[in-house]
């Protein structure tokens, strides 16, 4: 394994790590899972030019459209949370509480 790959694979257990365990705003957890996949889209660029495949090309540009919606869909979350709770806690959120 190169030093490319296990930075990689680190950075995206870290992400996951602080996703598990850093779960007191709404804003650390969207941090946590855009860097997940910008981990991911690094990775699956450096995929692509490591094999020369023309077809998996469009995979990493596919994964960067699809991050972007996530970004922008848990941001309109987070402001529709924070209006209606007052806060971005993830304490107070819940489903029973609608």
């Amino acid at each position: 394994m190169s030093y490319l790959h296990l930075s990689f694979y680190s950075a995206f257990t870290l992400s996951c790590l602080g996703l598990a365990f850093h779960r007191t705003h709404f804003i650390s957890a969207l941090l946590c899972l855009e860097s997940m996949t910008l981990s991911m889209y690094i990775a699956l660029s450096s995929w692509s030019i490591e094999n020369q495949t023309p077809f998996f090309t469009l995979v990493p540009i596919f994964m960067l459209t699809f991050s972007a919606c996530e970004a922008g869909a848990g941001l309109a979350m987070l402001v529709a949370s924070t209006r209606t709770h007052g806060s971005d806690h993830l304490q107070n959120l819940s489903l029973l509480q609608c």
